[in-house]
């Protein structure tokens, strides 16, 4: 294993201030990786949140935030617990019921990484990370992709239930959410080479463990981390560092991953990825 090359991002927004607040009180914690950006807003009720985006982006709604999404002439609402991937350009969304709402975007979107709280983390432009190539264009065209998570159940006949969407430049895994504590005998520490992840806290709290490979050089060495989280909250997991989470105390817990771009060796699994019929895989896979 190579050594890791930037340390991990612990944003824990119930404890921080955020980066921007809006002249109406809506508040933005902003959180990039190398090749993607999250927001997560809280936002009183009337609040609109518009864009003019150069490429697709993500919307994750909490089952309490109620929205309408808008973008190309379409609108969905939503009364949460929903996904809803939006087309480049124009969008807005108009809060229904106050609540948080969480965005992912890509790298493109360049002022919102410019003012993420760990944007001199990736000053160098994070080398060891293979960039964003788009994925082909999905199924009739660029346009509002909604999904009622409410209906969706995972296909992932292990515990962790993970409820895996793509679109042309990001991946998502909305993991069901958990009743029971995951079993500390099976964890499941791995690293991935050349991508990095970025897990989401929703709801409940959790110990993230992570432990930064040796390389020759003992005075660049890292401790591990054992880092207690609640939400919400956003922990950034450089390439090369091993790491697996456990949710903590009681009640339940929910979790979500994302990653840029999509995976191939999730979108290689039949069946795993839920809107794969929507999005194509690039040539030659």
């Amino acid at each position: 294993m190579s050594e890791a090359l930037r340390p991990a991002t612990h944003a824990r927004h119930y404890a921080e201030p955020p980066q921007k607040t809006e002249a109406d009180g809506t508040r933005h914690w902003i959180t990039r990786a190398a090749n993607f950006v999250t927001v997560v807003s809280q936002a009183p009720e009337g609040a609109v949140l518009e864009r003019d985006n150069p490429d697709e982006y993500m919307v994750l709604l909490p089952p309490e935030t109620h929205a309408a999404i808008e973008a190309d002439g379409q609108q969905v609402e939503s009364t949460g617990n929903s996904l809803t991937i939006v087309p480049p350009g124009e969008s807005r969304i108009r809060v229904r019921m106050a609540g948080n709402i969480v965005r992912v975007f890509s790298n493109e979107a360049s002022d919102l990484a410019a003012g993420a709280k760990n944007a001199a983390v990736y000053a160098d432009g994070a080398p060891e990370v293979t960039p964003i190539t788009p994925w082909p264009d999905p199924v009739g065209g660029f346009r509002l992709r909604h999904y009622d998570l409410s209906r969706i159940l995972s296909p992932d006949p292990s515990p962790l239930k993970m409820r895996v969407f793509r679109s042309t430049n990001l991946m998502i895994n909305i993991f069901m959410p958990w009743n029971t504590r995951r079993d500390e005998h099976k964890l499941s520490p791995h690293s991935h080479e050349n991508f990095e992840q970025m897990s989401l806290g929703l709801k409940g709290s959790f110990v993230h463990h992570l432990r930064y490979p040796w390389a020759p050089d003992k005075t660049r060495w890292r401790e591990d981390e054992h880092e207690r989280y609640d939400s919400p909250s956003v922990l950034v997991i450089p390439a090369r560092v091993i790491h697996t989470t456990q949710d903590v105390g009681e009640g339940s817990t929910w979790l979500v991953d994302i990653f840029a771009p999509p995976r191939m060796d999730f979108s290689s699994k039949q069946g795993f990825v839920l809107n794969a019929a929507e999005y194509p895989l690039p040539a030659g896979h």
